[in-house]
């Protein structure tokens, strides 16, 4: 699989009135790695035919996140069918896994936006051999 990873340093932002990251951040955080890793390995004529819809996210959280801490986020796709894919989202700080998600994404064709089934040209992008 073809992994792509990203720092994180959690800034005040970040943080509910319980003083560790919310959420909600996370989310924003699977969203935004998911679109970079995606962005990283395409160009402008793949995106002018196909975009990325989420069908579903669903996060464990294992540990409290707070100020300062600095995570490492990785992300990869697990595996496409048909028009679906699951990508998985980690998060680490140092050894520790503080949070994991799994996203279910449905590729769909531009001009109609009907689902459109993963071509193997895109799988071979993020479906790599370890």
């Amino acid at each position: 699989m073809e992994v792509y990873s990203k720092s994180i340093e959690v800034k005040a932002n970040h943080l509910d009135e319980v003083n560790h990251v919310n959420n909600v951040v996370f989310l924003q955080w699977v969203q935004d790695i998911s679109k970079e890793h995606w962005l990283s390995k395409t160009d402008d004529l793949i995106n002018s035919k196909m975009f990325w819809v989420v069908r579903s996210h669903h996060i464990d959280y294992k540990k409290q996140v707070f100020l300062g801490d600095q995570l490492k986020v990785k992300t990869f796709v697990n595996s496409c069918r048909g028009p679906f894919s699951e990508r998985v989202v980690e998060f680490w700080r140092a050894k520790d896994q503080v949070a994991r998600a799994k996203s279910n994404w449905c590729l769909l064709g531009t001009g109609d936006q009907k689902p459109l089934r993963v071509p193997d040209e895109i799988q071979s992008l993020f479906l790599l051999e370890d």
